[in-house]
């Protein structure tokens, strides 16, 4: 795990804390950022998981250039 997919991770969780907060309060404002620090966290995440693969790619091809 990267350090993106940890941040992004960590803003998934911290919106969707945000988006309940604002559900209990009836603040719409509250919800739609908790809603968007979802997005950017899920976003965030997913390009850690790319950048850890195409990683891992490489790292099989510098392997097998070796042999």
């Amino acid at each position: 795990m990267n350090r993106d997919q940890v941040e992004g991770k960590a803003r998934e969780i911290a919106g969707k804390a945000k988006e309940k907060v604002g559900d209990l309060t009836d603040n719409p404002n509250l919800q739609d950022e908790g809603a968007a620090d979802q997005a950017v966290g899920q976003v965030q995440n997913q390009y850690g998981k790319a950048k850890e693969t195409v990683g891992k790619a490489v790292e099989d091809l510098g392997k097998d250039i070796k042999k």
